[in-house]
């Protein structure tokens, strides 16, 4: 299998066309076992996508959801953005990537572009994600994108397996590194 271009990867708003590559997924055992959520069903999936396609008209706008796209592959992921406190500018990035695409960088990329939009478009100072401590593919994005371990919350989701804990990472803006480049988003 041919390597990625990961610079060819972008976000844009996700269509409601897109339930069914997510679906591929997001219904997936393997893809949610650490997640409060899944596997999906179909209804669940397109509820998603729909709730996902309507946060771009709410305001205050504190969700920004995307859809990754290469072109010569389609979707490869979902990324969101959300903006936990506005006035302390703050937000949470999470992602989600295509079982076809894991251990390729896909997560790493998608993340760095929700942290360009983070820091350069919407102006936060600090932006978080948090992973369950045993998620040690979703730790390593983390580090790998510069973010900093703060420590583990305990017992902060209930999944099906019972309560997990949360690894909290940061990265504050006088630590980011800007990438250079065009933005590599559309917003709605």
């Amino acid at each position: 299998m041919n390597a990625l271009d990961l610079s060819k990867i972008t976000l844009r708003p996700p269509q409601q066309g897109d339930w069914p590559r997510i679906h591929e997924w997001v219904s997936l055992e393997e893809s949610c076992r650490y997640q409060p959520w899944g596997p999906n069903t179909e209804p669940e999936t397109e509820a998603f996508v729909a709730t996902a396609i309507a946060s771009a008209g709410v305001e205050p706008r504190t969700r920004y959801a995307f859809v990754a796209t290469h072109p010569y592959t389609g979707v490869l992921g979902i990324g969101e953005l959300n903006v936990r406190h506005a006035a302390w500018k703050r937000g949470e990035i999470s992602y989600a990537v295509h079982t076809d695409h894991w251990g390729q960088g896909v997560a790493s990329e998608i993340a760095r572009i929700l942290l360009q939009l983070g820091f350069e478009k919407l102006g936060l100072e600090r932006i978080e994600a948090t992973c369950d401590p045993r998620n040690s593919a979703s730790a390593a994005v983390l580090k790998r994108i510069g973010m900093t371990c703060e420590g583990t919350l305990r017992r902060t989701v209930l999944i099906r397996t019972g309560w997990r804990d949360s690894k909290m990472h940061s990265l504050i803006r006088p630590e980011w590194t800007p990438p250079g480049g065009p933005p590599r988003w559309t917003l709605a």
